[in-house]
């Protein structure tokens, strides 16, 4: 069977295209991708180690079963380094931006802007107590690292912080961090913009706000029409 692989970064300067069509035996595997192109470096091997794998621009692991027609992404650290992958993501803590930006900084950098999601104490007219927030953690994580990753291919920009706290939190505590890091500010502020409007969408994170005569689900944003399903189209399922 023959599935098409995109190329991006180092690999694509390796190979000096961008895509490949390759074929492969029925019930291949997303691994045997990899093996394919370990044969390809064999000189330069190390360089598989350390990337990630989508199919059908998800992100999958190296035993995913493969069919006719798969489109398979091999994606190296989004900067070329370690120093310079994107920080993503989910805790239970204290989300703390002091100790998450400067670790990011570099001599480069010409501009940093930062979107800090803030509990308030006001919601709908009604005296907020508290949120809480759930997710499905491993599919939600996924989604994070991916919407950084696109960030970094759809703008000019360096690199990325993405932090989202989920569980108990108070008023005036940071529910959703967000640092884009980049040489001017144009980029940054367009990257922010769409990171968290796209979040807000598309990954499965949902806010159950607490007041003192009750709680309720705060009524989330439309999932995207290509992912919406069933006769539920267009109905909001995240925050």
């Amino acid at each position: 069977m023959q599935v098409r692989v995109l190329l991006f970064g180092v690999l694509k300067d390796l190979t000096g295209r961008s895509s490949d069509v390759i074929n492969l035996p029925d019930q291949a595997t997303a691994g045997d991708v990899l093996d394919h192109y370990g044969r390809t470096f064999a000189d330069k091997k190390g360089i598989l180690t350390s990337i990630a794998i989508s199919v059908n621009q998800e992100y999958a692991a190296t035993d995913c079963l493969l069919h006719p027609g798969d489109e398979v992404a091999l994606l190296p650290p989004v900067s070329g380094g370690t120093g310079d992958q994107p920080y993503v993501q989910l805790i239970h803590d204290r989300i703390v931006p002091h100790d998450i930006v400067p670790t990011l900084e570099r001599p480069e950098d010409g501009a940093i802007v930062i979107f800090d999601g803030i509990v308030r104490n006001n919601s709908r007219g009604r005296h907020t107590l508290y949120l809480e927030y759930e997710a499905y953690e491993e599919m939600a994580l996924a989604k994070l690292r991916e919407l950084a990753f696109e960030a970094t291919q759809r703008f000019s920009i360096r690199n990325v912080g993405l932090v989202h706290r989920l569980g108990h939190i108070e008023i005036g505590e940071s529910s959703v961090l967000i640092a884009v890091f980049s040489a001017h500010r144009a980029a940054a502020f367009d990257a922010c913009r769409w990171l968290i409007d796209t979040l807000k969408r598309t990954v499965p994170i949902w806010k159950k706000e607490f007041f003192e005569d009750g709680a309720v689900w705060a009524d989330g944003e439309p999932f995207p029409e290509q992912i919406a399903a069933g006769t539920n189209r267009g109905s909001p399922a995240s925050k």
